[in-house]
């Protein structure tokens, strides 16, 4: 091999690109270089010079170096050579077959190489028992990577199923707005309609009667031209003949026409106010409610009204994302809105569900688990139990007899005051109330396992202008009451 290969692998490197020489070429100072390198190297200097001594070359397409391209070809083929049988499992240096493993270079080695100084002290094992053992560490190193897959592949599911709920929701509710408005159009359409109608009848009755002035006006008008003719006539009579036409006609002077009062259209009528007036009247087809259910917390099994007011289970259930707001173990849902200050009411209609629970729990606590329930302010019923009991952080529950099966039930809160109250509103008798400082945002919770609805009942609105300043009134019926 050193026959073969007179020079080393560091003498076979160009000067220039530091690697091995690729169709060099000598100059006259006997330096090589590879032809492209010194083809670069001139056009950046801007002038022919050798790389190596920066002695001027007179030539400018040296001649090949041909017996030291050959030496490199043939110095890169027995390169790839060893490279090749080094993987096939015959050491390249030696030619011997790779039998042991050397711990300390993590490196095949063979019995040669063992017994060299290179490797003479590392600590070696077989081939065989190497490779159980990098298997054994690699398939303990892939369980957490799978269970990682396995992990990110359902937060991917999740995320898809996301995606695609989000575009769900976009389309009902895109569907649900425009019904809305549809109906504030058709509305706004009607009322159009009787305000241009009215001020058809006023213009074809006060039409109808210009039209009777002006007819008895030509009556008039054509009477009086006739007597104006006799007139001129009966001036040029006889003396005693026109003094008794002239003593008629004193007598039956015609009478001067009165002015008609209240003839025009009433404008202000029509259009004083029209927008407010209208606006006004829109009261009678809008209900507000105090609260509306947020249909992201809901648990999968539970049915929202389309405007977000009913709640009721369904045997079949959803298929909504597993969002952290949302409730998976509990018939779960909240209210849209916290509650930080103030204070709050909203009734809710119970009918004949058999299981429900009212009242409120911190923004903070999760919706995952049963764990929110130690947390929960409320009132629940039981059919199967037949019994009302309340429910009160750090407290065990306690049960309570209304005089009648509640139908409806007020939840009143004063968050300032730290009360929340439970009345029957039908019979306007007090249930129970719990007290509590609050520190933080809550929210109203409602809980349902019953084909029958909860629904929370609109309240009424009222408009009031005075001074200048409309007010909107929300009044409950307990505020009309009292």
């Amino acid at each position: 091999m050193a026959a073969k290969y007179p020079l080393s692998e560091e003498e076979l490197l160009c000067t220039v690109c530091c690697d091995i020489f690729r169709d060099p070429v000598v100059l006259l100072c006997s330096h090589s270089v590879c032809r492209t390198c010194l083809q670069q190297f001139w056009k950046t200097k801007g002038f022919r010079e050798c790389p190596v001594c920066r002695r001027r070359s007179a030539r400018s397409e040296p001649p090949c170096n041909l017996v030291l391209k050959n030496v490199c070809e043939a110095f890169l083929e027995s390169r790839s050579q060893r490279s090749s049988a080094g993987s096939e499992g015959v050491c390249s240096l030696h030619n011997e077959k790779l039998k042991l493993f050397c711990l300390d270079d993590q490196q095949p080695v063979c019995l040669v190489c063992h017994l060299s100084k290179s490797h003479k002290n590392h600590n070696c094992c077989p081939i065989d028992e190497a490779v159980t053992d990098c298997k054994t560490k690699l398939q303990t190193a892939l369980e957490p990577l799978q269970k990682n897959l396995k992990v990110l592949e359902e937060a991917k599911r999740d995320y898809d199923q996301t995606a695609a709920h989000i575009k769900t929701q976009t389309q009902h509710t895109e569907r649900q707005i425009k019904q809305e408005f549809e109906k504030l159009h058709q509305f706004l359409r009607d009322e159009e309609a009787v305000r241009i109608a009215a001020l058809k009848e006023e213009e074809e009755q006060k039409s109808q009667m210009m039209r009777r002035k002006i007819e008895e006006m030509n009556e008039e008008i054509s009477s009086i031209s006739n007597t104006i003719r006799n007139i001129e006539k009966e001036m040029e009579a006889g003396d005693i003949q026109f003094l008794q036409f002239y003593i008629f006609r004193v007598q039956h002077s015609p009478k001067h026409p009165e002015k008609t009062s209240g003839a025009l259209i009433n404008v202000a009528k029509h259009l004083s106010n029209l927008k407010f007036r209208v606006w006004e009247k829109m009261q009678e087809i809008i209900q507000y409610t105090p609260v509306t259910l947020d249909p992201n917390t809901a648990h999968p099994d539970l049915h929202l009204s389309d405007d977000l007011t009913a709640v009721e289970k369904r045997d079949q259930r959803s298929s909504v994302p597993d969002n952290p707001e949302r409730f998976d173990e509990y018939s779960c849902v909240l209210g849209s809105e916290f509650f930080n200050s103030g204070k709050h009411c909203w009734d809710v209609q119970i009918g004949d569900s058999d299981y429900w629970t009212l009242g409120l729990i911190p923004e903070s606590v999760t919706r995952k688990g049963n764990s929110f329930i130690d947390l929960l302010w409320g009132v629940s019923y039981s059919k199967s139990d037949d019994e009302y009991w309340t429910l009160f952080p750090g407290q065990s529950e306690q049960s309570f007899i209304p005089k009648e099966k509640l139908q409806r039930v007020r939840v009143q809160l004063d968050w300032d005051r730290g009360k929340l109250t439970f009345t029957d509103l039908l019979t306007n008798k007090h249930l129970h109330t719990i007290k509590h400082t609050f520190t933080e945002r809550v929210l109203p919770l409602f809980s349902i396992v019953s084909v029958y609805p909860l629904k929370i009942l609109p309240v009424k609105t009222s408009v009031t202008v005075k001074q200048h300043i409309f007010i909107i009134n929300t009044q409950t019926d307990q505020q009309h009451h009292s």
